[in-house]
């Protein structure tokens, strides 16, 4: 399973609410991972301009508030597409069978609700949220 989503949102919600400058090697620590993997994620998050690095500095800024990035640009930046597609209907369904010759057809526009159904909440809510979501969790364990 793919965790790039999860680690981006670890990530820029450290980068938002840490008072320093932090390293892939401390992003790392806390995420539980390598720091070759946090670059690798990093690297998605710039490229997404979500966020940037100064040439001979450690550390990572956001490049918008937390309100202003939405979970739906941090999703797309990380799994390196632009819209979601979920779920994908196996190849080859036998075509003289009658399910096997109508199951794409039958399936497609419930995935097709799922997953714009998905981007639209996704786009509604932001970095911020989970930032609120964070600091409720702590006060609360």
């Amino acid at each position: 399973m793919d965790t790039k989503f999860s680690v981006a949102l670890h990530i820029l919600a450290m980068i938002s609410e840490s008072d320093k400058e932090l390293s892939s090697q401390e992003l790392a620590l806390s995420v539980g991972t390598n720091a070759s993997y946090i670059r690798k994620v990093i690297s998605l998050l710039k490229k997404a301009d979500l966020i940037s690095s100064h040439q001979g500095r450690s550390g990572y800024q956001l490049n918008k508030t937390p309100d202003k990035i939405s979970l739906l640009a941090i999703y797309y930046a990380t799994q390196e597409v632009d819209q979601i597609k979920l779920f994908q209907v196996h190849q080859n369904p036998n075509e003289h069978c009658l399910v096997g010759k109508n199951i794409k057809k039958a399936v497609s526009p419930i995935f097709d609700a799922v997953e714009k159904q998905l981007a639209a909440e996704l786009s509604q809510k932001t970095l911020a949220d989970v930032i609120a979501n964070l600091y409720h969790q702590c006060r609360n364990t």
